[in-house]
């Protein structure tokens, strides 16, 4: 196939998988080529059984176009989300719907040497269960907590390893092309593409877990800043508490705000003899017990809803920074913590109305996320769709691609 008819094939496919069913008008704006062109690319793909035609789309007066969208099962992609202790596998189809259960299991980063060696061969046994052949499988997506590199693939935080990257390790290993990405950077990367900052210009994305993670959305783009650190809000030293903070410094907005200081809140004041129903509470597995207080507090546990509001509150002071800082059109509220939902609003409002200008605090929404958990696997996903372009068409080491590409 020329290099040119390659080229527009995958960009069709990456405008299908990104924007859903489009028309060939459409497709042909969007990739700034001819009608003609994109009409023989198109049905090309069409008779091949990579696109299909959905029907009409619905009238607006005119003569009604036909939609066209990728089939469900023309490829799929390995979607890794990664914390500091759990860490979940799904392999999507183009739809960003899992084709099995999300494998899900416990992976201490801190201080561990064989991290990497371990979710290497994780990912390679949730492949194999899959079903899904290499060919079919377009690339690897990896989120991960840390200073990650996205284009040197390096992690300065975790998943250290000498003389190698983690995209070069994991890829000489299986054989796919891999991506990795800060999971804070790949949640707002879902939020603008899926989710609740999809069409917005300018979006701060929050990412409520063990730490207080933050993805920028700046001119309708993700900002990674000069290196890729760009949006550590966890570490905006807000407080004169004397806490230390996992980054080695004192008084972060994690030390008041994570999901790990409500954990301890709440043990703390059950032994203090707080009226709750987490008396039995166990942080043996600290994702379960994050869920337990999440749920605990929307069933009305007013030791919980405190806790969070307490939570809610601080993040809200640094979300002031960011309105006067960058003047957003929203901020989202998302990844783990999100699904405790309304419970953040409130207080995150009351901070507004005491810590910021209300002009700048009048232009911003505040929004709650659709995707909640499952953010970071789509934002991984989408990762991989966002390089989709850039593959040669040749598997790491040599492997041929699906014939799609």
């Amino acid at each position: 196939m020329l290099k040119k008819q390659l080229a527009y094939r995958k960009s069709i496919i990456k405008h299908l998988y990104f924007s859903g069913p489009l028309s060939c008008a459409e497709l042909s704006e969007k990739i700034g080529k001819s009608l003609p062109l994109v009409t023989t690319v198109l049905n090309g793909l069409i008779e091949e059984g990579s696109v299909i035609d959905t029907g009409l789309a619905p009238s607006t007066g005119g003569r009604r176009r036909s939609l066209y969208a990728l089939k469900q099962d023309v490829m799929y992609i390995v979607s890794v989300a990664m914390d500091q202790f759990i860490t979940r596998i799904a392999i999507v189809d183009i739809h960003n719907k899992p084709i099995r259960d999300v494998e899900k299991f416990e992976l201490s980063l801190e201080k561990n040497p064989n991290a990497l060696s371990s979710l290497t061969e994780k990912i390679k046994q949730t492949i194999q269960a899959s079903g899904i052949g290499y060919e079919k499988i377009v690339g690897i997506g990896i989120g991960m907590p840390g200073f990650v590199d996205s284009l040197k693939g390096v992690n300065y935080s975790f998943l250290e390893i000498p003389d190698d990257s983690i995209i070069d390790y994991v890829g000489s290993r299986l054989h796919l092309p891999v991506f990795i990405d800060n999971d804070s950077s790949l949640i707002a990367l879902a939020e603008q593409r899926f989710g609740a900052a999809r069409n917005r210009r300018s979006a701060m994305v929050i990412n409520i877990g063990w730490g207080i993670g933050l993805g920028l959305i700046l001119g309708g783009e993700l900002f990674r800043g000069n290196n890729g650190f760009a949006g550590e809000f966890s570490h905006l030293p807000l407080f004169s508490n004397n806490k230390l903070c996992s980054c080695g410094k004192s008084g972060c907005l994690e030390t008041e705000a994570s999901l790990l200081v409500v954990i301890d809140k709440i043990v703390q004041g059950v032994k203090k003899g707080e009226i709750t129903m987490l008396n039995d509470l166990s942080t043996e597995n600290v994702d379960q017990a994050a869920m337990d207080i999440i749920m605990a507090a929307k069933k009305g546990d007013k030791f919980a809803v405190r806790l969070l509001s307490e939570a809610g509150y601080s993040i809200g002071r640094g979300v002031a920074i960011l309105i006067h800082l960058l003047n957003p059109e929203v901020i989202v509220l998302s990844g783990r913590g999100s699904i405790a939902g309304k419970l953040w609003q409130a207080p995150i409002q009351q901070a507004l109305n005491e810590h910021c200008i209300p002009r700048l605090a009048a232009g911003t929404e505040i929004a709650l996320s659709s995707l909640g958990y499952s953010a970071e696997i789509i934002g991984a996903a989408a990762l991989v769709m966002e390089n989709f372009e850039k593959e040669t068409g040749k598997r790491a080491h040599g492997k041929k691609t699906a014939s799609i590409h």
